[in-house]
């Protein structure tokens, strides 16, 4: 990173350094391993099997839908909300205080969960729903800094940066989790009785490798003379309102907008999903599946790191058609799969695509994104993130539930959203959507 981020570059944006530079993209180390923990790998398949499965009584599809369910709905709260959130933070300049708040509140309920026992489903919803709530606050306020911190044409490179570092955060707290359920089953304990000790030793890196930014991380932005109580929020959904009725001028992002809800549909099942069906259709085992995710999780941090070079050289749009491509060709991988050999090839295939496509999308979106409104346009990057968790994970659920837990079925439904987004991104134009972003908006009042 030395190279790339200089001190000498970062005179123009923030004076940001190396140190600033490295604390904010370790956030995206700290908060990885709620996603690999819980939704992904453990905690998803601890839900299934055991919280909602065997000691409930539920059948395997119902079990399916009901963790469909509660992701769908805690992203259904933070489509809602999110743009607001972003628009105060704007307003008062407070995006590093309600970041700090957004953590906690993830931290604190992942920990909780170490308390959901077989046939605690309701509580293990309600938990899930939370944390999930809290951990895409805080995705969508750290990714508000990146304007301030780099030039535009680093944007790509400290984006690939920040993912990959993420990975590989979810792939040592996986470590320390699969080192501490071998330790159990030495104990006598089973795999089912270790899942509680992941989900606090999740919490714990969490809280530890989020300290840098906290840290280090600065608030550059100037709060609004706008006083606090119903006056911030009458101004807030203002900022959201005149945001809307500018986005003709800005139809490139709108438009990729639109593209990104229907492939990151595709991306959210698989996150929310994959360890499913890895364990229900592939007969994976919960080591199996560390093993499995950790090795993902290798090559994500390599695909986020090429993409955020390769984007940088030929554009991101392009960079992007091309993951999407790889996309597409490691679903058609997992259905065709029948052995468990099969699963680990089509699993590094989808770990390259995934670094790719995620940190290809959080730079473009901060490329279309006018440098005052940084807030407010990332705040609709997570809004549409959020809309694909719901879109993507209920889809496959309700296809499970009703084709009687068939989850190759399920998986078609998810390819089609990777078709769906390749043909929509020949419409978005990079080079007019960067060039509105660098036209002055008119102030709407502000």
């Amino acid at each position: 990173m030395h190279e790339q981020f200089s001190d000498q570059d970062n005179h123009a944006i923030g004076h940001a350094g190396r140190r600033e530079l490295i604390a904010w993209a370790f956030y995206d180390f700290a908060n990885s391993g709620y996603v690999t923990v819980v939704q992904t790998t453990i905690f998803s398949t601890y839900f299934v099997a055991v919280v909602a499965g065997g000691a409930a009584g539920v059948s395997p599809g119902l079990a399916t839908l009901l963790w469909s369910l509660s992701v769908g709905f805690a992203n259904f709260i933070v489509m809602l909300s999110a743009p607001l959130v972003g628009a105060i933070a704007d307003v008062r300049a407070c995006k590093k205080r309600l970041l700090l708040l957004s953590s906690i509140g993830c931290i604190v309920t992942t920990a909780l969960l170490a308390l959901v026992g077989p046939g605690d489903y309701p509580l293990g919803m309600v938990l899930v729903m939370l944390s999930s709530v809290m951990f895409a606050y805080g995705e969508n306020l750290v990714a508000a800094f990146l304007p301030e911190l780099v030039t535009e044409e680093k944007m790509g490179r400290l984006s690939g940066y920040g993912w990959g570092l993420g990975y590989v955060g979810g792939l040592l707290t996986l470590l320390f989790c699969l080192g501490y359920i071998t330790w159990a089953k030495h104990q006598g304990m089973t795999e089912a009785e270790a899942v509680p000790g992941t989900l606090l030793i999740t919490a714990s890196i969490f809280a530890l490798a989020a300290m840098p930014t906290f840290l280090w991380l600065k608030e550059r932005a100037i709060p609004s003379s706008v006083p606090l109580g119903w006056a911030l929020f009458g101004a807030s959904f203002g900022r959201l309102r005149h945001t809307l009725q500018e986005a003709r001028r800005f139809r490139d992002l709108i438009w990729f907008l639109i593209t990104m809800a229907v492939y990151q549909s595709g991306v959210s099942a698989v996150i929310v999903l994959s360890a499913i069906y890895a364990q229900q259709v592939m007969g994976f085992d919960t080591h199996s599946l560390i093993v499995l995710v950790m090795v993902i999780n290798v090559t994500a941090a390599v695909g986020a790191l090429l993409c955020g070079q390769l984007q940088d050289r030929i554009g991101s749009a392009p960079t992007l058609a091309i993951t999407l491509v790889i996309w597409i060709a490691a679903l058609i991988g997992a259905y065709l799969a029948e052995a468990r050999e099969d699963m680990w090839i089509v699993g590094n295939v989808i770990g390259v695509a995934m670094g790719s496509s995620q940190a290809v999308g959080r730079a473009l979106v901060s490329k279309f994104s006018p440098a005052e409104r940084a807030g407010e346009f990332l705040g609709l990057w997570g809004l549409v993130n959020r809309l694909s968790v719901i879109i993507g994970p209920l889809s496959y659920g309700l296809i499970n539930y009703w084709s009687g837990g068939n989850h190759r079925l399920s998986l078609l439904s998810t390819l089609a959203f990777f078709v769906g987004g390749l043909l929509l991104l020949f419409k978005v134009d990079e080079d007019r959507g960067r060039a509105a972003a660098n036209h002055p908006m008119s102030n709407g009042g502000f």
